[in-house]
Parts: C-alpha cells; sequence; structure tokens
C-alpha cells in the first residue's frame, strides 16, 4: 500500500518544533550534566549554528510576508513589517525587531512582480551576485551574517558608491562584511577610510580629508556654577592623529610603584588631565621665551586677597571667579586658585560690596627663567615619591605657598607634574629642600595628609625672622608705572605731540 507523501510544511514544523524541544530548559538539563568539557563546546557551537539558520529563516519569511503584504491582512488592513514581527517573534521585542523588519522590507520592495525567492537574477537587487544588495543577502540567508551587519554594510556601500572605482564595489561590500563578521556590526564602519584608500577613485581621499576640515570644531565653553566645563570637539583624523599622539603617553594609568599606591583614575579623567598637561607646557613654552618669570598661565581672578591668603586647610572661604576670557564666571575653588598662584601669573580683582572693581592688582611674581633651569638641573623631573615624569613636564611649586607668603626661592621651589601638583594641594602636604642625597634627590616630602598645614606655623615664623618682621606677599620688583613723570608733564608732552602731527598735516605756506 502506497504512503501518503508528507507535505513539505509539516516536515518543516516538525523539525523545528524538534528542536525547539531539544533546546529547551528540560532538554537541556540532563544531558549538560553528563557532557565532557569538548562535548560542551561541540553543543555550544551546534546551538550557535542553529540560531543563526533560524535568524536567517526569520529575515527570510518577513520578507515573503512583506511582499505578500500579510502584515496588513492579518490585522484586517492596518499594520506594519515591524509589528508583525514583535507578534509573531517575541523574543525580538528585546532587540532585533526593527533590524529584521527593515531589511526584510527592504528585500520585498525590490522585486519588481511575483514571489521574490523564485525568480531569480529577475527578482531585484538582492537576487544580483554583482551588485552589493546580491553580496549582503548570499550571506544573510546561510546566517553568517544578521540584519544588524546586513544594514550596515549596505548604509556604507551607498554612502562610498560614488567615491570607489565602479568595479571595486562588490570587493568593497565583502570586505565591510568580513570585518563585521570578525568584529560586530559597530565596528564594520571604522575601515571606511582604508576602504577608499584602497578602492576609491583618483584622489578622492585627499578631497575626504579637504571637507572635512570644515566640519572640525572646537565649541566654546559652557560654563555651570559648581560643575565640569564642557567642550564639544570633532577633529579630522590627522588633528585626532595628532592629538592622540600628544595625550597618548601621558594618559597612561600611573600606579606608583614606589608607595604602592593605585592610579584610581577613570580613563576620561587621565585623558583631559593629559590634554591640560600638553596645553600648559604649550604655554609655559611661550612664556619662557617671552617673560622673564616664564609664567604658565595668566589668570585674572575676582577673589579677595584676604580670602586667598586664608583658603587652605579646613578653613577655605569664598571662591575665585575667571575673568577675561573664553571661561568667563568659571567659578574657581580656592584650594584650586592657590595652585594655579604657583606657576601662573595671578591678578587679584578686588571687588566691592556692590560687585565694582576697587582695585586690580598686579601679577605676582613667579619663579624666574634661570630659578627654573637651576630647579630642572636640581631635581630633574617630578619631585613626588615614583613618579617618573621629566622635567620639561613640570610646574614650580612654593613649598610654603605664595598665597601663605612663601618666596619664589630655590630653597622654597620643589618641581611637580600636574597630576601630583594637584594631588600636593589636595592633600596638604610639605616638602623639605635638603642637599642632594645618595639617590641624588635634593627634595624630601612628607606623605601624610595636612602634614603642610602642621608645619607652616613653624616655617612662617623662620621666614618672618628671615625677613626681619616683614609680613606681605612676594609681588615682585615694583611697578614700574609707579615712577612715571607726573600728570602734567605727561600732558605737555602730549599737547606737543598733537602740534607736531598737525603741523605735518597742515604745512604754514610762505
Amino acid at each position: 500500500m502506497r504512503q501518503p507523501s508528507t507535505s513539505p510544511v509539516v516536515a518543516l514544523r516538525a523539525a523545528l518544533e524538534g528542536a525547539r524541544d531539544s533546546l529547551s530548559a528540560e532538554g537541556l538539563g540532563d544531558a549538560l550534566a553528563r557532557m565532557t568539557g569538548p562535548e560542551l563546546a561541540e553543543v555550544m557551537t551546534l546551538g550557535d549554528e542553529v540560531r543563526a539558520r533560524a535568524g536567517a529563516a526569520q529575515v527570510r519569511i518577513t520578507a515573503e510576508a512583506a511582499h505578500r503584504g500579510e502584515f496588513s491582512t492579518a490585522r484586517r488592513g492596518a499594520g506594519s513589517v515591524h509589528a508583525w514581527v514583535r507578534e509573531n517573534a517575541p523574543s525580538l521585542r528585546q532587540a532585533g525587531a526593527g533590524q529584521v523588519a527593515a531589511l526584510a522590507q527592504d528585500v520585498a520592495c525590490s522585486v519588481p512582480g511575483g514571489l521574490w525567492s523564485t525568480q531569480g537574477p529577475d527578482a531585484g537587487a538582492y537576487a544580483d551576485p554583482s551588485r552589493p544588495e546580491g553580496v549582503v543577502w548570499s550571506r544573510v540567508v546561510t546566517g553568517e551574517v544578521g540584519p544588524a551587519l546586513a544594514l550596515t554594510a549596505l548604509r556604507e556601500v551607498a554612502r562610498m558608491k560614488e567615491l570607489l572605482v565602479p568595479e571595486a564595489v562588490p570587493t568593497v561590500t565583502t570586505a565591510i562584511l568580513d570585518h563585521g563578521v570578525q568584529w560586530g556590526a559597530a565596528e564594520a564602519k571604522k575601515i571606511r577610510t582604508s576602504l577608499l584608500a584602497e578602492h576609491g577613485r583618483s584622489g578622492e581621499l585627499d578631497d575626504q580629508h579637504r571637507r572635512l576640515r570644515g566640519g572640525a570644531y572646537l565649541s566654546s565653553p559652557q560654563v555651570a556654577d559648581g560643575d565640569v566645563t564642557e567642550y564639544r570637539m570633532a577633529m579630522t583624523p590627522e588633528q585626532a592623529a595628532t592629538l592622540e599622539a600628544a595625550i597618548g603617553p601621558l594618559s597612561r594609568p600611573e600606579p606608583n610603584d614606589e608607595t604602592g599606591e593605585r592610579d584610581l583614575r577613570p580613563a576620561g579623567q587621565r585623558r583631559v588631565e593629559a590634554l591640560a598637561a600638553v596645553c600648559a607646557r604649550a604655554i609655559g613654552s611661550d612664556a619662557a621665551d617671552s617673560a622673564p618669570g616664564g609664567a604658565a598661565t595668566t589668570v585674572h581672578v575676582a577673589m579677595g586677597l584676604d580670602d586667598l591668603r586664608a583658603a587652605g586647610g579646613d578653613a577655605s572661604t569664598g571662591s575665585g571667579r575667571v575673568m577675561v576670557s573664553r571661561a568667563q564666571q568659571t567659578i574657581l575653588a580656592p584650594a584650586t586658585v592657590r595652585r594655579l598662584a604657583c606657576d601662573a601669573d595671578v591678578i587679584p580683582v578686588v571687588l566691592g560690596a556692590d560687585g565694582e572693581v576697587l582695585d586690580l592688582g598686579r601679577a605676582v611674581r613667579l619663579f624666574t627663567r634661570s630659578q627654573r633651569r637651576v630647579l630642572w638641573h636640581r631635581d630633574a623631573g617630578c619631585t613626588f615619591p615614583g613618579c617618573d615624569m621629566p622635567a620639561g613636564w613640570t610646574e614650580a611649586h612654593h613649598l610654603v605657598h605664595w598665597a601663605d607668603g612663601g618666596r619664589s626661592d630655590l630653597d622654597n621651589a620643589a618641581l611637580l607634574c600636574q597630576r601630583h601638583h594637584t594631588l600636593v594641594h589636595d592633600r596638604r602636604l610639605v616638602a623639605t629642600v635638603h642637599p642632594p642625597g645618595a639617590d641624588g634627590r635634593a627634595v624630601a616630602w612628607d606623605l601624610t595628609p595636612g602634614s603642610y598645614d602642621r608645619a607652616l606655623p613653624g616655617r612662617l615664623e623662620e621666614m618672618r625672622r628671615a625677613r626681619r618682621g616683614v609680613d606681605r606677599l612676594d609681588t615682585g620688583p615694583p611697578d614700574p608705572w609707579v615712577t612715571q613723570p607726573p600728570e602734567r608733564v605727561m600732558r605737555q608732552i602730549a599737547d606737543e605731540l598733537e602740534a607736531e602731527h598737525l603741523a605735518d598735516r597742515w604745512p604754514l605756506t610762505a
């Protein structure tokens, strides 16, 4: 007796139900416990192949349903491919439904007529192996390429197509897919430039980089009181390469082998501090060539001088507000202003009760260029224990802070990198200068938090005795404008210059 043939649909349904039941929690439970290590790896690989094939089947089924309009008829004329996928594949609601729907709908819309899956090369772009769509589809149906990577590859090729040599388009598509299969859809976008360099039209990469210059920018600072100041930036590849070359070595973690302290700074903090160090070094180099003191920065700070001198330890009061720069109105904490006073021109702007400017102070005296050179030779680099930052990347620190009356003398100075300069001020640490020891160091640090505040009274007393009781901030030599001629003499000079100018412009005729 002849057996009735089994319908393909019945056989497919039976196979899927069998795989589903085998991979259920109950089906795997007993088997997993009896598997060896190699068997676990084997089943893992088989399960991944089943998942990939099932994902490919979902795309193909959705494309067929979209081509027929099933998503509308199932919802009585109202619906979408995305909604159809979410309704019939609940696991994709967590992630992926939109990508399956987008790819399947694009496949369905590429078919000029008939069932897309049976029309061969005439079924549309996805059936043509010479086109990007065909290259992508041939690997989607095997489960090797998922919807996310497929859509990424199609977008990238569409973006680059007019820039490429025409015969290289399939090669570029394949390269994007290969890279994405290995490293993920997000990484597939990152080889665009290398592909353009290899397969682009003549001069296209140069033109693209020239066009990129107009898109590079650095925003003005977005200043918010009590919060970080925000910048937005986009750079050309050349600019980005230069930046990374500059800050890369400085932004690596720096655990201290000598003290055993780990570097717990997040990567973002390390990078921004490295950028600040690069900028400070550049400014410091310019200043060293043009000004005797070689200040790293000139900061106009609206802060009472009494508050500046009192801002130490637990008694910090007041605040500084930056003026005369694009960072205007940025609030600086007292400790920050004190640290800047070590190696920056700080110009205190004394304000009255109603905010009026009562006095504009002179820049504080800093270490001279020759003093800095001596410090470079004496300290050789950052003096903080365990730090190997070279002298060129350091700042001159007043061991007794300038705001406390410390002078810019070599026996009151030590080189510190930016990171440890901040740490020394934050932890209130003190150091002592002594003749170089066996290790060649001339600066010894007391790393006990608060050591500066404990040592300060004694050091101030020693300094007062050395100064014969004079207690003032070290502001350098007298302002040369103090000795300018009296106002009446200046007015007479101005009148004479004006008369000469008029005589040259309208000479008297004989």
